[in-house]
This record gives structure tokens, C-alpha cells and sequence, in this order.
């Protein structure tokens, strides 16, 4: 299997997010199940039904962060230095609207475009790595070609 890069912090949310599935999710729709068998006929009782469902959602997702976790590769940020990799946090200009952003390249698991985690599997985050302060870069994206020049690399 390949390794998962991630951020320290990434790795934590994870560890997080699992722990609490199995120490308050988890409990919480067992009893939920028992509650609405208490109920009478199965086959008509739409709590169990819901309940066993959001069970099934809940063991899906502990089986699938235990896999990303026991696959996780963490990735110090801050010993790193030089071009775009994993890890960098990059501010860019749009060169045609001027407009600044700054993104952090991470893994898959933690991206959130929304807090400025960049999936390392992004096209802008491809189309980043291995390059330097000042280069200019070009973007396919479902909105058309966008061009940006990188202005900072931090490593923190």
C-alpha cells in the first residue's frame, strides 16, 4: 500500500475524529438501536431503521480513517526548505485580478479548500510543486486557464 502524506496536524484531526466515533458515536447508536427495538416490529420502525443506517455510516468511517492512519507518513513542514513540496504554505497572485491567496499543500484527508488546505492531488497544488518565489504558473481549471505568480514559500 502507498503511504498517506500528511501534516502533524492532520494526523492529530484524525486521531481525534476516530477517537470520538468510538467513545461517543459509537456507544450513543447502540443505544439508540436498543431503544428502537424496544419499540416492537422492525419492519416498520423507521428510529431503527435510521438508527442502523447511521451505525453503518459510522463503522464505514472508523474502518476508513483506522486505513488512513495506519498508512499516514507525517510530514514536518517546518524541516523543510526551497521549492513547492508538500507541506509549503504558498501565497499566490492572480495575475489577472490582482487577487491574493494563500494555500497550504497537505494531504487528501486534511484538504479543506476553504481554510486554504490544498490537496496535494489539486491541479493548482500539481502545477506548484518544484517551483520558486517569483515564478509564474499556469492553472487548467473547470473555469478556464488561470495564471499565477508565487510571491512567498513558508515552511513552518
Amino acid at each position: 500500500m502507498e503511504k498517506i502524506p500528511m501534516t502533524r496536524a492532520g494526523h492529530t484531526a484524525l486521531e481525534t475524529e476516530l477517537k470520538h466515533l468510538k467513545t461517543v458515536e459509537r456507544p450513543a447508536i447502540i443505544k439508540a438501536i436498543a431503544e428502537a427495538r424496544e419499540h416492537g416490529d422492525l419492519s416498520e420502525n423507521a428510529e431503527y431503521h435510521s438508527a442502523k443506517e447511521k451505525q453503518s455510516f459510522i463503522e464505514g468511517r472508523v474502518k476508513e480513517l483506522e486505513g488512513a492512519i495506519s498508512l499516514a507518513e507525517v510530514i514536518d513542514p517546518a524541516k523543510l526548505s526551497g521549492s513547492i513540496k508538500f507541506g509549503a504554505k504558498v501565497t499566490l497572485v492572480d495575475e489577472d485580478t490582482d487577487e491574493e491567496k494563500t494555500y497550504q499543500i497537505v494531504g487528501e484527508y486534511e484538504a479543506n479548500i476553504e481554510a486554504g488546505l490544498l490537496n496535494i492531488k489539486s491541479p493548482i497544488a500539481r502545477a506548484l510543486i518544484g517551483k520558486e518565489e517569483g515564478d509564474s504558473v499556469e492553472v487548467r481549471t473547470p473555469g478556464g486557464q488561470k495564471s499565477y505568480e508565487v510571491l512567498k514559500i513558508v515552511y513552518a
